[in-house]
């Protein structure tokens, strides 16, 4: 399930290689109570961000936080705590991609 690809990060806009991001984190997949609310489709369901922002928004919260208030990317965007975050990792330079 860890797709990697290189594209536009839509959290700080860089152009880096992406990794796969579950909305619901996998960890949590195993919980009844996310069992019953959701879809195997719907806990799979993610977005492709660069390392640096996935790192950040792990960092910044725990796995059921993440799950229950940051399971969209609207609701991740929205944050002003990893908006900062984000506007900072779309200062960094970008190093060589690995081929």
């Amino acid at each position: 399930m860890n797709k990697k690809n290189y594209g536009q990060c839509p959290l700080c806009n860089r152009e880096v290689d992406l990794t796969f991001h579950h909305l619901i984190p996998r960890k949590m997949h195993r919980r009844k109570r996310f069992q019953k609310e959701y879809t195997k489709q719907q806990l799979n369901q993610g977005i492709n961000i660069c390392r640096s922002c996935h790192r950040g928004i792990h960092k910044t919260y725990d796995e059921m936080t993440l799950a229950s208030q940051f399971n969209t990317l609207n609701a991740i965007l929205n944050d002003e705590t990893l908006q900062r975050h984000f506007g900072w990792v779309g200062r960094q330079r970008v190093g060589k991609r690995k081929t």
